[in-house]
């Protein structure tokens, strides 16, 4: 099956070069594309330097949006997305998210941190699978609404719908691997008024959905009475 690797990507010229590195030098993807989401600094210009495929948003549409955005370009059928900002990234960390999809052991492979920067492990071991480090069936994908929609909660989203529809999960342990925190990238203000609105984000993305399969729920009740009174 065509693998594709999806890079969202949002001002991170400083650090998308050390993911690419990693990425590119993978053995089992088939195709590489990074989404600049409105960029204003170099990051479009960087990721060219390394042969792949470069999708420059014209407005920022958020994490979701990208993401919708780099799948829509690629007709592969497992679609991988890895974040931007990450710090120890290997190849094989790469192959590893990729290859239980490959062998048919799941419909989504979350890659949670491990051994790596203490913020980013905590993080994970307190939420393991909101990561964006993930591998997932072209079909599970489409099928998740309103995704391009969403910013910071696209991660929540995509697993209450995989759970919700029974998907097969499976996680894989990235040894090593971090992400940038956002008060490094910022600064410490700028930095924890980004890291708040994307909690916002979170709970925003986790009412809609709860909103979108209670109604769904609703409808299918309706349908069952509907039916049985005919």
């Amino acid at each position: 099956m065509k693998v594709a690797v999806i890079i969202p990507a949002y001002n991170e010229e400083p650090r998308i070069g050390n993911v690419l590195r990693a990425v590119t030098r993978a053995t089992l993807p088939h195709e590489i594309i990074v989404v600049s989401d409105a960029s204003q600094d170099r990051t479009a210009q960087v990721a060219r330097g390394y042969g792949v495929r470069v999708l420059e948003l014209p407005f920022n549409t958020g994490k979701g949006g990208a993401m919708a955005a780099g799948a829509a370009a690629t007709d592969a059928e497992i679609i991988t997305f890895v974040d931007a900002d990450l710090s120890g990234l290997k190849p094989e960390h790469v192959d590893q998210i990729i290859r239980p999809l490959l062998e048919n052991r799941c419909d989504m492979c979350i890659g949670v941190f491990r051994g790596g920067k203490f913020w980013s492990d905590t993080a994970q071991r307190i939420s393991p699978y909101i990561s964006g480090q993930r591998a997932m069936k072209r079909d599970l994908f489409n099928s998740i609404p309103f995704l391009s929609e969403i910013r910071m909660g696209v991660e929540v989203t995509i697993n209450t719908y995989a759970k919700r529809h029974r998907a097969r999960v499976f996680r894989t342990v990235l040894r090593g691997v971090s992400n940038t925190y956002k008060e490094r990238k910022l600064g410490l203000v700028k930095g924890v008024a980004a890291r708040t609105k994307m909690y916002a984000e979170i709970v925003r993305a986790m009412g809609r959905i709860n909103r979108k399969e209670r109604l769904r729920a609703r409808k299918t009740a309706h349908r069952k009475t509907w039916k049985r009174r005919k």
